[in-house]
């Protein structure tokens, strides 16, 4: 896995507060390790404040760039990280919405946990497709179009999500694995 990913780059969110910390962290390392260059993209550049559990300050972070400075012409991969209060704050930006469904529009793999799947629902992007999230979402995706699936990984052609941090080490793999493939069809037929 070392070089899997070398020359791609990839874009990881982080919501100013509220981000689950293993969410964010596990996955950013999972990509670097394979080789690929990762941008923190977030509502504001600087200091971002991630949670454990959701209700347990953890380590803080820093975005680097915001969805104004970027395009996802720029990136070979996006990841969305969960944490109720994260994930909700991404979905209710417009510009956070846009950048993830340009994603889709583009073909272009994408690796979604726990809560994250909300900003998918935002960005209409569900519909017809298989997914899993943390499971009180569960109700939002059918209303979304989408079906629903408590498994640890579903990879939808080029969809990749899971329910919450225990699921943490098969994600990780899954989204290399969909990264190192690149674009995927399947991506633009729910859009």
């Amino acid at each position: 896995m070392a070089n899997e990913l070398q020359d791609r780059k990839i874009a990881i969110l982080l919501a100013p507060v509220g981000t689950e910390q293993a969410e964010f962290t596990e996955p950013k390392k999972a990509v670097e390790e394979a080789g690929a260059g990762v941008d923190v993209i977030g509502l504001q550049t600087g200091d971002a404040q991630t949670m454990n559990s959701d209700v347990n300050p953890g380590e803080t972070y820093q975005v680097e760039k915001t969805f104004s400075e970027v395009s996802s012409d720029d990136y070979d991969g996006l990841i969305v990280p969960g944490g109720t209060v994260g994930a909700d704050n991404l979905r209710g930006n417009s510009e956070a919405v846009s950048f993830i469904r340009s994603f889709f529009e583009q073909q272009k793999p994408v690796g979604v946990i726990c809560h994250g799947p909300w900003t998918l629902v935002e960005a209409d992007v569900v519909s017809g497709r298989t997914l899993t999230s943390y499971p009180t979402l569960q109700t939002d995706i059918r209303n979304a179009g989408g079906e629903w699936v408590d498994e640890e990984v579903v990879t939808d052609g080029g969809l990749v999500t899971s329910r919450n941090p225990n699921d943490l080490p098969a994600f990780c793999d899954k989204i290399v694995e969909e990264f190192a493939e690149g674009k995927h069809q399947r991506q633009s037929q729910s859009v």
